[in-house]
């Protein structure tokens, strides 16, 4: 059963040494994902599982002990996905960043795995996933990774659309509310036009949180460089 669940963006740029003198301008971002995960330790998960999204050659499961590296931004800061041996394949940049909020954070609470969405994941698919990871009596924890729109400015990556804010406010209500039936609504296609990263992981965690009864917190919404970057908890 689902016990709780943080929703944190992902970009690099979360990292201070990625981001060099640009850092402080996410202090606050940052700051919420660590208090995000410290809501997920004092849920006493018997599992935190990590989800993020990727494409498709880069998808699937990645356990404990697996690697993944921040070389290819130009800092030489590697990171590790809790206990374990090495696994055979790199952490996507979604799951990294999500490695790296743990180990910033100093995560102890409960063994940890990770998962990686194809980007494209029907949203049927998405809620089944999460039905099933929260089918058991096993209490686990998910935090869930990925930005919201990347067009809320003409300077950002899918340059401005009208549309962008909207659709990030709506998410970031649905998140305020633990409302899962909005996350599971949102429109696959809208979500690839506007550039928005979470979508997929979103509506997993609504299909978790459907028997859960949880409830839900804000902790950030901004779009500092065009790019929605949205924190909450439910608990």
């Amino acid at each position: 059963m689902l016990v709780a669940a943080a929703v944190c963006p992902c970009p690099p740029l979360l990292v201070p040494e990625v981001a060099a003198g640009a850092a402080p301008e996410l202090d606050r971002a940052r700051a919420a994902c660590f208090d995000a995960v410290a809501v997920l330790a004092a849920a006493r998960p018997d599992r935190l599982l990590l989800v993020g999204t990727a494409p498709e050659a880069e998808s699937g499961d990645y356990p404990a002990g697996s690697h993944g590296s921040f070389r290819g931004f130009g800092v030489a800061i590697d990171v590790r996905l809790g206990a374990g041996e090495p696994g055979p394949r790199e952490l996507p940049p979604s799951l990294t960043v999500g490695a790296w909020l743990l180990e910033r954070t100093g995560w102890q609470a409960a063994p940890v795995a990770a998962s990686a969405l194809p980007d494209t994941l029907p949203p049927a698919d998405c809620l089944a996933a999460g039905r099933e990871l929260a089918a058991g009596d096993e209490r686990l924890a998910l935090l869930v990774l990925g930005d919201g729109s990347a067009c809320r400015s003409a300077k950002a990556p899918g340059a401005w659309d009208e549309r962008a804010e909207p659709f990030d406010a709506a998410v970031a209500n649905a998140l305020a509310a633990a409302d899962g039936q909005a996350l599971a609504a949102l429109d696959p296609a809208l979500a690839r036009q506007l550039h928005v990263a979470g979508r997929a992981g979103w509506q997993l965690l609504a299909g978790a949180a459907e028997r859960a009864d949880l409830a839900g917190r804000l902790l950030h919404d901004d779009a500092p460089y065009g790019v929605g970057y949205l924190v909450a908890s439910w608990s």
